[in-house]
């Protein structure tokens, strides 16, 4: 049987991702002084009171040994890593370096899923599923990379701050949102690597409506999972939910609490809405 490892990108802690029957690798988030494995060694929670304290965060990918640990697990075994979105995070290359450096290139694949948090969620799900009924590396490899290319992904963050800090937005833009509350939407980039403007609207839910339109475009309806992901936002989750479930009725929408390494990035009070196809053999 194949064994899936993945990141917590997919927004499963370690326990969790043991009991659904795969490995996880936390991502790292350091914030007042302190350098701490994310859902294993803190939760998004403790991490928002953190940073409402005035603390500043800063995350990175797991460490080299947390990768190889997880690899030594499944000694001899074939492994098929699904990496959240390289160029996003160095995560993809750590995985391949962790292979490297235990000198099991051949047993070990690792895909660039090019996305993050809920289609990476959904990837790994379904690579676990496929392999628990006997597919084989490679058939699992082709079909979670057809996948990929459905997905799509939108930000709405709260805190321009943090899009400024990690260069998604211009200082102008960012004072000048700040003064006037516009609500930008970014979007995956289309080679995956960095986020950019979809759009910038006066309100949330103008901006929900932007996201609705786009999403439409992108064909989505009955035979897709809709994501919902927020940092410390569960009324505007819910609000994203209720619009995106009115707008695809045949879609069930899901919301998730963000981890500390995306809240990092998005700043406390965004909101994610995210979609892919499913997969018709699971």
């Amino acid at each position: 049987m194949v064994r899936i490892v993945a990141d917590t990108s997919t927004m499963y802690s370690p326990k969790q991702a043991e009991e659904a029957g795969f490995s996880v690798s936390p991502l790292a988030v350091t914030i007042a002084g302190s350098t701490y494995r994310e859902l294993d060694e803190i939760t998004g929670d403790e991490f928002i009171r953190l940073i409402g304290e005035g603390n500043m965060p800063r995350s990175s990918q797991p460490a080299m040994g947390d990768v190889l640990d997880v690899y030594q697990q499944y000694e001899g075994e074939e492994i098929l890593n699904i990496a959240m979105a390289d160029g996003l995070s160095g995560t993809y290359s750590t995985a391949v370096m962790a292979a490297e450096n235990c000198g099991r290139e051949k047993e070990i694949t690792v895909i660039n899923s090019g996305t993050l948090c809920g289609p990476h969620r959904y990837l790994v799900e379904t690579a676990v599923k496929l392999a628990a009924k006997g597919q084989g590396l490679k058939e699992i490899k082709v079909k979670i990379e057809k996948l990929m290319q459905s997905e799509k992904s939108f930000l709405v963050p709260s805190d321009f701050d943090y899009l400024r800090r990690g260069g998604r937005l211009s200082p102008l833009v960012s004072f000048v949102g700040k003064t006037i509350k516009l609500a930008p939407v970014l979007t995956l980039s289309e080679d995956h690597r960095q986020l950019v403007m979809s759009g910038v609207k006066r309100s949330f839910k103008q901006a929900l409506t932007h996201i609705g339109k786009e999403l439409t475009q992108h064909g989505v309806g009955s035979g897709w999972k809709v994501y919902v992901a927020h940092a410390g936002a569960s009324e505007l989750a819910a609000q994203a939910k209720a619009a995106m479930q009115e707008l695809f009725p045949a879609v069930k929408a899901e919301i998730f609490p963000l981890t500390p390494a995306f809240i990092t990035q998005g700043g406390p009070g965004c909101v994610a809405v995210q979609v892919i196809r499913e997969c018709g053999e699971v």
